[in-house]
Order: C-alpha cells, then sequence, then structure tokens
C-alpha cells in the first residue's frame, strides 16, 4: 500500500494530467478584470466526478502541491494534512469570484508548481443585498449558503455568510450520521475611506466540520477478471452499498502519551478552525496600487483514513467471532476476511500569513512587486491500528472480527479488546514544531509591440523549520522502524529509547518563469513557456520513522506550441514537459509470511518522476446559442530511480523497482467533451463527458483497469433576474467499476498478475449515478 509523509496511507491524487484546460467556469464580476491576466478563463474546477461539493483537482503531471484554493491572495491552509480544503472552504455563496491561477503565477506567487483555485470573500456593496443557494440530490443531500451583505453608515459596509451541509454520501454507513457535515460562518466589516480610493476589511471566519468520506468510506470489494475489468462481488453495488463496520468504535494507543485510548469515526474527523484576518486595499493618484492582507488561523484539523490492506481467504487456523444482533458472539465463517489500517491524523495548528504587494498598470503593461511571510506552527501525530472484518456478499453491512486466540497468535501484538492490533506498528507519525516561509517575489506583463507580448517573474524564498519528529536511530546509527505499541517513552526490542530527535534546517528556494505570445497575423500566432521552481522539504515530510532526503526539489516545466482565434473558434496546441526530483515517499510493503499472517512494512524511499504530453485545447461557437469545449491530452508520465526493498521476519525481502514503469492510476490519454446549448435566452442545456483510457493499478503495473467515461449533464433555467434553477445529473451512462489502486499489490509483479483474474480484492470505485437539484435566489 502506498503512501508518503503527506498522507499516511495512500495519497490517490499522485501523479497526472498535464492538462491546459478544463471545462466552463463563468467568472464573477467584482475581481474579474484584476485577474483576468493571472487565470485560466473557462475552466471549471467544481464539476467534480469525486466529491458532491469540493474542488476537482487539476492535475499537471506530478504528486500533488499542498497550496491549492486560495481566499484573498493567501493559502485557505497551509498543509492540507491534517487540515483539509473541503473542511473549511466551499465555493458558496460567501465568495465573489472564484477562478483558476494559471501554473506560472501559482509558482511565483506560493512556490508551489500547478495550478490553484483563486478566491475572493463577497464584501458589503451599497444598499442590501442577498443570495441564498441551495443544493440536494436524490441520497439525501442537504446543502444551504447565505450571504447577506450591506450599508451600515457611509462608508461603512458589512458581509455575512453561513454555510451548512448535511450529507449522507451515497449509502448510510450506519456508524455516523453524516458522511460530511460542515458548518462555515464568515462575518466581515469593511470601511472605504480617501473617495473610494482605500478599503480595509475586518474578518472572522469560523468552521467546524466531520468530512468522515475524506479516506474512510471511499473503498470496495469486487471480483478482479483479469482483463481490465471488474465485477461487482455478489450483491455488493459498488458506490452504493457501505464497507465499514455499523459501530462507530475505534481504539488505538496515543503517540505522545502511550495511553489506550477510545474514539468514534465522527469525533476522530473533528476538523476545528477560528479565523481572523485584515485586508487593506489603497490605489494613488498616479495608479499605484497597494495590498496587504494579514490572517492568524487556529484551528484543529483531522483525517481519519481506513484503509483497506490486505484481503484474504478466511484462514481456518484462525478463531474468528463476531458479535450477532442479539448480543452473542458466534462464529465467523465467511470465504474472505479484510484487514484495514485506521490512521487518527490530528494536528493543531496556529497560522499566520502576510501577504502585501504593489504593482501598477502601465500604457504597455503591469508591473508588481509582492513580500509573503508564512508560519505554521503544528503539534501532529498519526495513531495507527489494525482490525479486521468480514467481506459479505450480501449487499449487507460488515462486521468487525474478534480473535478468539489472539494470545497466541503470531505476528500481531492485540490490545484493547482483541478487536485491535498493532498499535502505532506501521504508518504512525509525529512531528511537531514551525516552518516559516519569507519570499520576495516579482512580476512584469510586458507588451513589447502590438504582435509580441513577454511575461515573467522571479521568487526568492528563506524557509526555516524547526521542531522534533521521531526518527530514532539505534546505538548502531541505523533507523528504529515503527514497531507494536509504539510511542513517546517506549522502549524498541533492541532496547532503544524512543524520544524526541530535534530538527533543524535553513533553505534558500526560489523560481521563475518566463511566456512569451507572438502574433503571426490577427488571428495565428505561437505560444511557449517556461517555470522553474526549487522546494525542499516541508515539516509534514518528516513525519516517517525516517528522515526525508534534504536534497534541493527541483521541477522544470515547458510548454510551446501554436494558437489560433477568429470569431467562432479558439484553438491552442501544446507540447509539454515536466519533471520533479526528489519526491520524498513511503510504501506500505504487505507479504504474507510463512506463519500465514499478513505482515506489514515501512518501505522509505526518493524518487523522480517526468512526464512528456502534447495537449490541444479547443473553444468553439459555431451558431449561436451552441459552445463547444474540446480537450485531448496524450502524455507519458515515468517514475525514475523508484527503487527500495525491506526484509520482512520470515526473511523475504520485498523489492520495488517501478523505473520506466508508467504512473499508477494516470491515463495516457484524457478527451473532454463539452456542449452546452442555449434553448432560450433564460434555458440551457449542457453535458460533460470525459474520457480517461487505461490506467495501470499497481506500481509493477501488473493490474490495470479499463478505460472509463465520467458523464455530466444539466438544465440550467434562469426564471428571472432574481430567481435561478438547476438540475445536474453526475454519470448519466451509469458506469460502475473500480478506479486507483487496489489495496495490498504492490509487490505482485507483471508475471504474476495472471493467477489473481477471477480473485476478490478491494479498491475505490467511479462516483455512482447521482442526481443533484440546485436553486439561487437573490433579493
Amino acid at each position: 500500500m502506498k503512501t508518503n509523509s503527506n498522507y499516511p496511507i495512500i495519497r490517490k491524487r499522485q501523479a497526472a494530467l498535464l492538462l491546459l484546460a478544463l471545462c466552463c467556469l463563468g467568472g464573477y464580476a467584482q475581481e474579474e478584470k484584476q485577474s483576468s491576466s493571472k487565470e485560466e478563463s473557462n475552466r471549471n474546477v467544481m464539476l467534480n466526478a469525486a466529491s458532491a461539493n469540493g474542488p476537482r483537482e487539476i492535475q499537471i503531471g506530478l504528486p500533488s502541491a499542498d497550496v491549492n484554493v486560495l481566499e484573498n491572495g493567501m493559502p485557505v491552509t497551509y498543509a492540507t494534512n491534517p487540515h483539509s480544503v473541503n473542511s473549511l472552504w466551499r465555493s458558496d455563496a460567501s465568495l465573489s469570484h472564484v477562478g483558476l491561477l494559471k501554473i506560472s503565477e501559482t509558482a511565483i506567487t506560493t512556490g508551489n508548481i500547478g495550478y490553484a483555485v483563486n478566491s475572493f470573500t463577497q464584501l458589503g456593496q451599497k444598499g442590501f443585498h442577498g443570495t441564498l443557494n441551495y443544493k440536494s440530490n436524490h441520497f439525501g443531500m442537504q446543502e444551504f449558503s447565505l450571504n447577506l451583505n450591506g450599508e451600515v453608515a457611509n462608508d461603512w459596509y458589512y458581509s455575512a455568510n453561513m454555510y451548512q451541509d448535511f450529507d449522507p454520501g451515497t449509502f448510510k454507513i450506519k456508524s455516523t450520521p453524516f458522511q460530511d457535515r460542515t458548518q462555515i460562518y464568515k462575518v466581515a466589516l469593511t470601511k472605504r475611506y480617501n473617495e473610494g480610493r482605500g478599503e480595509v476589511t475586518a474578518l472572522y471566519h469560523y468552521s467546524n466540520s466531520r468530512p468522515v468520506y475524506n479516506y474512510a468510506t471511499q473503498s470496495a470489494p469486487f471480483i478482479y477478471v483479469g482483463d481490465g475489468s471488474v465485477k461487482e462481488f455478489g450483491d455488493f453495488a459498488l458506490g452504493t452499498t457501505s464497507y465499514l463496520p455499523t459501530d462507530n468504535e475505534m481504539m488505538y494507543r496515543d503517540m505522545r502519551t502511550g495511553e489506550v485510548k477510545k474514539t468514534t469515526l465522527y469525533d476522530a474527523s473533528l476538523n476545528l478552525g477560528s479565523e481572523f484576518a485584515l485586508m487593506n486595499t489603497y490605489t494613488w493618484d498616479n495608479g499605484l496600487q497597494w495590498k496587504a492582507a494579514l490572517k492568524y488561523d487556529h484551528s484543529t484539523g483531522s483525517l481519519v483514513y481506513q484503509t483497506p490492506m490486505s484481503l484474504d481467504q478466511n484462514a481456518a487456523g484462525i478463531n474468528y467471532l463476531y458479535e450477532a444482533a442479539d448480543g452473542s458472539m458466534q462464529p465467523y465463517t465467511g470465504q474472505y476476511v479484510q484487514s484495514r489500517m485506521s490512521c487518527l491524523n490530528r494536528g493543531y495548528i496556529d497560522e499566520v500569513m502576510f501577504t502585501t504587494e504593489l504593482s501598477k498598470t502601465l500604457d504597455n503593461g503591469t508591473w508588481r512587486l509582492g513580500l509573503n511571510e508564512w508560519y505554521y506552527d503544528v503539534d501532529y501525530t498519526s495513531n495507527t491500528t489494525m482490525y479486521d472484518q468480514s467481506v459479505p456478499s450480501d449487499g449487507s453491512y460488515p462486521v468487525r472480527l474478534y480473535n478468539a486466540d489472539y494470545a497466541t497468535s503470531a505476528a500481531r501484538v492485540y490490545g484493547g479488546n482483541g478487536y485491535y492490533y498493532d498499535f502505532n506498528r506501521n504508518a504512525s507519525e509525529y512531528y511537531k514544531g514551525h516552518d516559516n516561509k519569507l519570499a520576495l517575489y516579482f512580476t512584469h506583463d510586458w507588451n513589447i509591440t502590438d504582435y509580441l507580448n513577454v511575461y515573467y517573474g522571479a521568487r526568492l524564498e528563506w524557509q526555516s523549520l524547526r521542531g522534533q519528529n521521531a526518527a530514532v536511530r539505534n546505538a548502531a546509527g541505523e533507523y528504529v522502524g515503527r514497531f507494536a505499541n509504539y510511542y513517546l517513552g517506549a522502549t524498541a526490542p533492541d532496547g532503544t529509547l524512543i524520544a524526541p530527535t530535534p530538527m533543524e534546517h535553513d533553505w534558500l528556494n526560489y523560481a521563475f518563469t518566463a511566456a512569451a505570445t507572438y502574433k503571426l497575423t490577427g488571428e495565428f500566432g505561437f505560444t511557449g513557456d517556461f517555470t522553474y521552481i526549487t522546494q525542499h522539504p516541508k515539516i509534514e515530510n518528516f513525519a516517517p520513522a525516517t528522515l526525508p532526503n534534504t536534497d534541493k526539489i527541483s521541477v522544470p516545466l515547458g510548454r510551446i506550441g501554436i494558437y489560433y482565434n477568429n470569431s467562432w473558434l479558439s484553438l491552442t496546441s501544446l507540447f509539454s514537459y515536466i519533471s520533479k526530483t526528489n519526491n520524498n515517499s513511503t510504501l506500505n510493503l504487505q507479504h504474507t509470511t510463512n506463519t500465514g499472517n499478513n505482515e506489514i512494512m515501512a518501505a522509505p524511499l526518493t524518487y523522480d518522476i517526468k512526464t512528456l504530453g502534447w495537449t490541444t485545447d479547443v473553444m468553439a461557437h459555431p451558431f449561436r446559442g451552441f459552445d463547444l469545449h474540446f480537450l485531448f491530452t496524450y502524455q507519458k508520465p515515468t517514475y525514475k530511480k523508484y527503487e527500495t526493498s525491506v526484509t520482512f521476519s520470515d526473511g523475504y525481502v520485498g523489492t520495488i523497482n517501478a523505473t520506466g514503469n508508467i504512473v499508477a492510476e494516470i491515463p495516457q490519454v484524457i478527451v473532454e467533451i463539452d456542449p452546452s446549448y442555449m434553448i432560450t435566452k433564460d434555458l440551457k442545456i449542457w453535458t460533460s463527458f470525459r474520457y480517461f483510457s487505461k490506467t495501470y493499478a499497481n506500481l509493477n503495473d501488473a493490474y490495470y483497469f479499463n478505460g472509463r467515461w465520467e458523464t455530466f449533464g444539466g438544465l440550467n433555467w434562469q426564471v428571472n433576474d432574481k430567481l435561478a434553477l438547476g438540475c445536474t445529473v453526475v454519470n448519466f451512462l451509469n458506469q460502475t467499476g473500480a478506479k486507483g489502486t487496489i489495496a495490498g499489490a504492490e509487490l505482485i509483479e507483471k508475471e504474476d498478475a495472471a493467477k489473481y483474474a477471477g480473485t476478490v480484492l478491494a479498491g475505490s470505485y467511479i462516483r455512482p449515478f447521482t442526481v443533484e437539484f440546485s436553486a439561487s435566489l437573490k433579493f
């Protein structure tokens, strides 16, 4: 099972698509003029096949970066583990603008590579204004978003926002009332001064979220046919049947204190945030504009993983029992047993972020000078625990299995009540300290002639990291791996005392970008860009039992191509190259030992990745009322220097050599077709078709899934200037099947894959057929 230091079990969104463009996203008025040169236009980041309420991740051929959503010019959260974006940000009525920052803009202003969602808070305006948004689906989700804003007194304005989400998911899991229960409140007070030249805003933001669905519910069993297809396992319907036990309990050993504690899935998923912000803008008579934003966030971030590990035949040597409906303990006679690793990630966070910019627009372009000071202080642990469960084929809820022979079970150390074992043995994590980044950046957008535009910029960043982790070495200088009942203060089997290890690093990071567009004619031209950034590990990279590679991480991205525009057609075609060195990762490799027990060993490694691609993007308006967006991408993302091995307790050496392999989960061909038609001036019908070709489901390219379509369709009706109604159908072709990676399959080689045809495996699945309804009322 693949992991890295950011996500302790699996980072499904690892390497992907070199997408230049996505589907349509209508902009909002308030910041559109200001942001147009910084953003990709006509790109829909909220049309998401993986989530009912989160932004679509736009991938570019690399492991995804943490900074992927900005609000008011600053990251919504410094690190997405353990405080995920979706737990404190939603694209709701509180926002006046949502767009998509270009890769070059993200690199210079944040120091990360990739696209970023760019959003701005709706501030108060003259008069009284209200927006009420409502969304529901046929599974019972209820989502409400309300913004009220207006004028308090002369030049004083207010804005108040409320967001409420009650989402049971696409199936009931019984152990919690909702798969997502999120509340977000924002209050802003704005003073406009000096005849409108200046504006200062005080903002308070509170969030309370339990996103259980993140990595706990998105898995299911299926039969792997062997030809890239899967069949449903008995009556277990993918996407609409729960694969979690009905009870809500989890037991674990606290990494900090060693105490055995009990929690619930709902409580372990709790995210709390309290954020205070001050923002100021001012424009002088000569056109010089100054922006400054400061925020302080005090929060508790949590992510819970309940990742399937091995799915095995029910071994006769283990006396499994389960609690029947009448409370009695009965023998388990089912054919299969699923082992699961629970990772309870929690961090206590204090964040201070400050960004200021000076900019000026001249006759032939715009220059900008900015400063970031971002301070992130965190106390983080990931407590892990294992348990076994049934694998019902009749569509009933799984049950947690009790090992009646736990006292004599080899290679397992049980704790608590006989259901849970191997506390903190596998992917447990710990770090405490701060990560500070101070950066200066500059950009210049320059129209040299009527035919030649050049954009260039640079960023210089000083990163300072201080704190402690649990990468402990023994007397021989070797790292002490995690073991059962690991915690700070425990004694390892070799006698080493587990104690916090100090860490202290200072690095200089930098980035630069350059882009040029040359108009050969009024309609045809050439375009190209190059972005290069360097980075070093963030504090979360120090979470595992070994220290990360602290060498410089370099990411070059180059693209070159042509464009053609006329009155009804806009076409861009680009060849692309992107790579990244020194990716830090940890694999949890599984092996069935000669005693019949499944053993999991952590294998750290550092690897490179590169992607070559060709992308063609077309926006066409062939006749009145009809629009068509078409995107074709070919790419070949491959691993470089991806080699590691571990030795299990029975002497077996598990070896991974994925060098040269196609990156798991990533298709080589992507096609998007997005037609829409205005039936009347108020009624629009639209569809979106996305094709993803064959993807590999493990590192050795042994398992694979055939190509699939993701489909969306909808009808939008602007009833009048106050009311808009909409209906969206997700997966209207009703495709079912698996996607992503297969749990516990990393050591399976290509030559061994055929023997697993027709076996029951576990993995993630395509989002099921969903009908969504929406309404927006302005008053």
